[in-house]
């Protein structure tokens, strides 16, 4: 199942974004795109070949984004036990998925309560 062209769209600016973060770099565990700072996860984002939904899934420490990002249409605690952490997954191809920017500001979010804090005040300095 191919992904829709405004959902490849999301998922594009949603990488772009997260690799530009102070440190941010790509990898490629269990087959899939994960964007990591300090060798930490902070955000999933999947395949882009239609193998699989296309979705993003962020840890949301902040209780209004945690919930409103499991408000978003088909949104569900991440599976493995990374629920229990704050992970959510959310997926792009849902109708009323949100906005790019809303995605971009929850991976800013994730990459915070990940990040080092030198790496923080690096984008806070920004």
């Amino acid at each position: 199942m191919a992904p829709t062209k405004n959902a490849l769209k999301k998922w594009e600016k949603v990488r772009e974004f997260a690799l530009g973060l102070p440190g941010a770099v790509e990898e490629f565990p269990w087959g899939e795109s994960v964007a990591k700072v300090s060798r930490k996860v902070f955000v999933f984002l999947g395949v882009s070949d239609g193998s699989y939904p296309l979705g993003v899934t962020v840890k949301l420490k902040d209780e209004v984004a945690h919930a409103h990002a499991l408000a978003s249409p088909g949104a569900e605690p991440a599976g493995y036990g990374l629920g229990k952490a704050g992970w959510v997954r959310i997926p792009l191809d849902e109708k009323g998925a949100p906005a790019a920017e809303l995605l971009c500001d929850w991976v800013e979010e994730s990459y915070r309560t990940i990040a080092p804090k030198r790496l923080v005040a690096d984008l806070d300095a920004r």
